[in-house]
């Protein structure tokens, strides 16, 4: 059985038919699904470019290809193609085919009402919150009070109707888009061996200046950048040492800059735009000595659980899944610019707690092993399975039954 499975990502597409990514989402995550389903179909946002760069990861594959979705950008570019969108949609999911759609999505807005009418059992991969997508401050949009409504509104429809869901959090997600149904809890990020460090950093001196790290897209303000930036400038100004370096890359990056700039601390603050997922990363983290996310919003934060698993401290914010991996002392509530500079003046200040967080996250992080999260995952796969093997047999037997009332009236 071939499964189709949707979500909101940004591939690329060589003139040779291969399809690549330049962050998550490679072939080496498709494969989780070839463990129960025969065939993976992956109904994204593909555009066409010239040729991969070097650092680029192929997505396509062995039993794993690509129904592309015209590339858009936000409400207003989405709205331009949605012809295009629904027209791709239809096409992509055969008549006995599973269906897992990753939510908060758009594209699962257009293939939900299509399964919904045919009836047909399908699953709901719950990996982000609209309702904090759209908090103040985390998009600029004047209709973001009103998207803060729609969308999940929409996604606690799709939950409620799902045969089966996957949360990526143990209860954050679960309550507040339940699923009657069957229901798992199954982070989406699998840490393999290599990802995680031996042992928690050295207790270290206060000698050197410190140095920060963010991980995460600037093309969005909900992961916060422009808070963290305000709180290392206050940070500065009350004579703490430290250097900040924002992995990541978008189209908030130039006004972000010009933030630094206007704050006086353009010194202190590295942008080293997009960094290949992997080593690379990790090579970023190991140089750093406290790791911050301060989201408006998220799910469980990938970012943060591979900076736990090089044993660096971290601060985050009081959102989705990030209370499920630090305890109260290293959270801030979002937005909030001078309570993150408290949090972060009182970590670096204190070397014994912070290795104390380092031992404390390198240990949470080993929860993420791949070995560790399999089983769950696996059992959400067969459910939508079986489901939709029942579905089918109903349908085909309806058919045939129908077929007989013809064939006896026709006599």
């Amino acid at each position: 059985m071939r499964v189709v499975v949707s979500l909101e990502h940004h591939f690329d597409r060589t003139p040779d038919g291969v399809v690549w990514t330049q962050t998550q989402f490679p072939y080496r995550f498709w494969q989780r699904y070839l463990e129960v389903f025969d065939q993976v179909q992956v109904v994204a946002r593909v555009r066409d470019v010239r040729k991969a760069a070097p650092d680029w990861q192929r997505a396509d594959g062995r039993s794993v290809s690509f129904a592309p979705i015209p590339d858009y950008l936000g409400p207003r570019q989405y709205l331009m193609r949605i012809r295009q969108v629904r027209a791709a949609v239809r096409g992509a999911i055969g008549a006995e085919d599973a269906v897992i759609l990753r939510v908060s999505s758009q594209i699962a807005d257009v293939i939900y009402p299509l399964i919904r009418r045919q009836g047909r059992p399908y699953g709901v991969e719950v990996v982000s919150d609209p309702y904090d997508v759209f908090a103040p401050g985390s998009v600029r949009h004047p209709l973001r009070p009103f998207f803060r409504w729609l969308f999940p509104y929409r996604l606690r429809q799709h939950c409620a109707n799902a045969a089966a869901a996957c949360y990526v959090t143990a209860q954050a997600l679960q309550r507040r888009y339940p699923c009657p149904s069957f229901s798992v809890s199954a982070s989406d990020v699998e840490l393999p061996d290599d990802a995680i460090v031996a042992a928690p950093r050295p207790l270290r001196a206060h000698a050197a200046a410190y140095r920060l790290i963010f991980v995460g897209t600037l093309g969005q303000l909900y992961k916060a950048p422009d808070v963290l930036i305000d709180a290392v400038a206050a940070c500065a100004r009350d004579g703490v040492d430290l250097t900040l370096t924002l992995v990541g890359d978008g189209k908030h990056r130039p006004e972000l800059e010009a933030h630094a700039r206007q704050l006086g601390i353009a010194d202190r603050v590295v942008f080293r735009g997009w960094v290949t997922a992997g080593a690379a990363v990790r090579a970023e983290l190991d140089a750093a000595d406290l790791f911050v996310l301060p989201s408006r919003q998220e799910g469980m934060p990938r970012a943060m659980i591979e900076a736990m698993a090089r044993a660096l401290p971290c601060i985050g914010s009081t959102v989705g899944g990030i209370p499920e991996l630090l305890p109260p002392e290293d959270l801030v509530p979002p937005g909030d610019a001078l309570a993150l500079a408290r949090a972060i003046r009182a970590m670096t200040s204190d070397p014994e707690r912070m290795a104390r967080a380092s031992a404390r996250n390198l240990e949470r992080a080993r929860s993420f092993a791949e070995t560790r999260l399999r089983a769950q995952r696996l059992a959400f796969f067969r459910y939508v399975r079986e489901q939709t093997e029942t579905w089918l047999a109903a349908q085909r037997s309806s058919t045939t039954l129908q077929t007989k009332r013809h064939s006896a009236t026709g006599r």
